[in-house]
């Protein structure tokens, strides 16, 4: 199976596995999480994810980070080789939890999955109207159509 590394600002990559092990307690030794603190420098930080990437012992890892540009992803790019690492940014819950059900498919595959995971788990909520109401919502000229 496909390793996962959350690379994230601390701390949200230890938040984000301990969320995922709440919902899949058995993927504890497939998913770990790198914090980055403020004050770590980026050098530190580099050596410590690869400690983390030879901790999974997977031979595929898919690299998951916060905001495209910060220190965290830096540090993730830098680990990616393009062949056994995909990096994916602007990680959340459901690009994780899609991840960790999908770790069986290919690298690429699962780094597709965990983008579309991340989209469509994003939506607004209506607070007054419950969801996936019938019946017509919008104006007839209106074009939109709900996934």
């Amino acid at each position: 199976m496909i390793g996962i590394l959350i690379i994230a600002h601390a701390p949200l990559a230890s938040a984000l596995r301990e969320c995922a092990l709440h919902v899949f307690p058995d993927c504890v030794e497939g998913v770990l999480a790198l914090d980055i603190g403020p004050q770590d420098p980026p050098e530190d930080s580099l050596r410590r994810a690869h400690a983390a990437m030879a901790a999974l012992g997977t031979p595929e890892v898919l690299l998951l980070s916060d905001v495209f540009g910060a220190t965290p992803c830096n540090v993730a790019q830098q680990l990616g080789d393009g062949l056994n690492t995909r990096l994916v940014a602007g990680v959340n819950l459901p690009m994780l939890l899609r991840s960790v059900c999908y770790r069986h498919e290919s690298l690429e595959s699962l780094a597709a999955r965990a983008q579309a995971g991340g989209t469509q788990g994003v939506m607004p909520v209506g607070s007054t109207a419950p969801q996936n109401q019938t019946g017509q919502r919008h104006a007839p000229s209106h074009r939109d159509h709900q996934q």
